[in-house]
């Protein structure tokens, strides 16, 4: 059963990088600008209660935000046992608890079918792009995306 969502954004996300076999990345721009520029990132999100289990998180924003299903056949979700730390950009302070300044971001790869269709959440996301994981690194705006992305061949399996 699931719970009532929080008031206040929870300071526990996921990163999903999601990808290829062939290592090649799926990057979403967001709707809003950050300091003037396109901002590009993989599958990024909050917990909607406590109790959300990571996985079930990563699966949720998966499919919030691309409409893909992490369960569907020819896709593998796994748990990367990775977190980041990091401050929340002032921009978006006003969505946590007061005196809340730090997020922990756990990291997820999904593979998923070369040819996997991709339904952006037009509140969320304005474009997507499948690149290189490579490109995709440097085209991330966000350093916790970028350095996730470079371990990605670590973490695929044949």
């Amino acid at each position: 059963m699931q719970a009532t969502p929080a008031a206040h954004k929870i300071p526990e996300s996921v990163l999903v990088i999601i990808h290829t076999a062939r290592l090649d990345v799926l990057l979403l721009r967001r709707t809003a600008l950050h300091e003037g520029q396109d901002f590009w990132q993989c599958v990024t999100g909050s917990k909607d209660w406590q109790e959300e289990s990571w996985s079930e998180t990563a699966a949720r924003e998966v499919a919030e935000e691309t409409g893909i299903d992490a369960a569907a056949p020819g896709c593998r979700l796994s748990d990367w046992g990775l977190e980041n730390t990091y401050v929340i950009y002032p921009e978006w302070q006003h969505r946590y608890a007061p005196g809340v300044w730090h997020n922990t971001e756990r990291v997820f790869g999904l593979q998923v079918p070369a040819d996997t269709p991709v339904a952006l959440n037009p509140r969320e996301h304005t474009a997507y792009a499948w690149l290189n994981w490579h490109e995709a690194a440097d085209r991330c705006q966000s350093s916790s995306n970028a350095e996730a992305i470079l371990w990605l061949p670590r973490f695929v399996l044949p």
